[in-house]
């Protein structure tokens, strides 16, 4: 899957795998964990238990078996080494509301997998938009990542999680008081964006 490209002759494919993880480290350091978007991201990243994949998939099909294969290994993975995945899919539903369609998709398969109560699938997307929001409100940067990202975590974590954190349940809203606070120009500062020629276009979202 991601392949690290030879410092000599990257081939192009090799190269843009990288960058997408490259990319989407950048903003798990810089405005996940930079901002405390999520409390529980710090530990995993350091202890390096998050497993980067990037999908090749360019239809709903193809994501769907990325997917599956990526819940599949999550599921037999050790947590100790692997706690959670991050699956970036660069070439896919650059339309916001695509990808949210598709999560539903995202749900089914984990339950047709028996997975459900075990694993579950969460996203992030470069356009994301919450609803009744304007395409340009900064609260809508606490859901957006570099690239369509579907992210897989394990219930047993996100419950202990929980626990240590008892302030989780707040999280939703101090998060969109800290991009308030930020502002449009204290994000765009922090450098999140997306390196590869990848179109996002601008339908369905911001």
């Amino acid at each position: 899957m991601t392949t690290a490209p030879t410092p000599d002759q990257p081939s192009p494919s090799a190269c843009d795998d990288a960058v997408v993880v490259q990319d989407t480290v950048r903003w798990l350091e810089r405005a996940v964990i930079g901002l405390n978007l999520c409390p529980f991201a710090k530990s995993v990243h350091t202890k390096g238990q998050i497993h980067y994949v990037v999908s090749h998939a360019t239809d709903t099909r193809a994501l769907l078996e990325d997917l599956q294969r990526e819940l599949e290994a999550l599921a037999e993975a050790s947590p100790d080494k692997r706690d959670t995945t991050l699956l970036m899919a660069p070439l896919t539903m650059p339309d916001f509301l695509d990808f949210n369609d598709f999560l539903e998709l995202a749900d089914e398969l984990v339950e047709a997998m028996d997975l459900a109560g075990i694993l579950q699938v969460a996203s992030f997307h470069p356009r994301f938009q919450f609803e009744g929001t304007l395409a340009d409100d900064v609260s809508n940067c606490t859901n957006r990542a570099p690239y369509p990202t579907l992210h897989l975590l394990r219930e047993e974590s996100i419950d202990r999680a929980v626990e240590a954190f008892p302030e989780a349940e707040e999280i939703f809203e101090r998060n969109i008081e800290v991009l308030e606070r930020l502002g449009a120009e204290g994000w765009k500062a922090l450098d999140v964006g997306p390196r590869c020629p990848v179109d996002h276009g601008r339908k369905g979202g911001a």
